[in-house]
């Protein structure tokens, strides 16, 4: 389904990132892994291009520097001859009350989630406008829809990246690049992380247990079964007429807002 596609995918080294670029190495794309965790991501990249039949490799990149993206997107060009798609799940989760939020971990939520957004979708789109389009498909969240006491800046940052995509994608439409964001509700690393943050007054009030209406004998999503094909289907010539959009994948979460 993505033979000959050239893909990026950020946050490659564990969670959605890994499960995306697996899902495209099985799908017969060429990938290059990026990720600031050079052990996993190396050993991920690794597995997927020895499994195939797509090819991949692994290159370091800190999101949240223009300079580093801009180095680790030309080396990715180069290996790839051009590019078609990004897929942008780089991402990070802290606690924070709006009360007393500190500007550090402020600026630390929006340096990675949003100027990292900002600065992969920036670099990918001209590569993407010399091949004559293509799909970035940026990471959003139900965290940017609705409040969110315990994480008041990732709750911020995410609604930003929402804002961002539509902009995006309706700038660069004209050129035949497409902009979507996925709002997953996956059980990750990241997820198990937040559960054991957040308090058992949350959990009591559904925030976690009760939060998602299907049931699959599971509480959120698996990043393989449940993501993974998404990613695929909105990589692919398929989705070529979906952009501007934010699309939940969450087992009926947002239907409840």
């Amino acid at each position: 389904m993505l033979e000959g596609k050239r893909i990026i995918v950020t946050g490659s080294a564990r969670g959605m990132g890994e499960a995306t670029l697996k899902a495209y190495v099985e799908a017969g794309a060429n990938v290059v892994g990026m990720d600031v965790s050079d052990e996993a991501g190396e050993s991920v990249s690794n597995k997927a291009n020895n499994a195939g039949p797509g090819k991949c490799s692994y290159i370091h990149v800190d999101v949240s520097k223009k300079s580093s993206v801009e180095e680790s997107f030309t080396k990715a060009v180069e290996i790839l001859g051009g590019l078609d798609v990004l897929a942008h799940p780089a991402a990070i989760q802290r606690a924070s009350n709006a009360s007393d939020v500190s500007v550090e971990d402020w600026d630390l939520m929006f340096s990675i989630n949003v100027k990292g957004t900002m600065l992969t979708n920036q670099i990918a789109y001209k590569y993407m406008k010399k091949s004559g389009g293509g799909s970035i498909i940026n990471f959003g969240s139900i965290s940017g829809l609705r409040p969110e006491p315990s994480a008041s800046a990732y709750s911020a940052a995410k609604g930003a990246v929402h804002s961002w995509t539509r902009t995006a994608s309706g700038t660069w439409g004209k050129d035949n690049i497409r902009v979507n964001a996925i709002l997953p509700a996956m059980a990750t690393p990241m997820y198990y992380a937040a559960r054991e943050r957040s308090t058992e007054e949350e959990n009591i009030a559904s925030h976690w247990r009760n939060s998602v209406p299907i049931s699959l004998g599971q509480e959120y999503g698996d990043p393989d079964r449940d993501l993974a094909p998404v990613m695929v289907f909105f990589a692919s010539d398929s989705s070529r007429f979906i952009t501007g959009q934010l699309i939940p994948v969450d087992g009926g979460q947002t239907a409840g807002l």
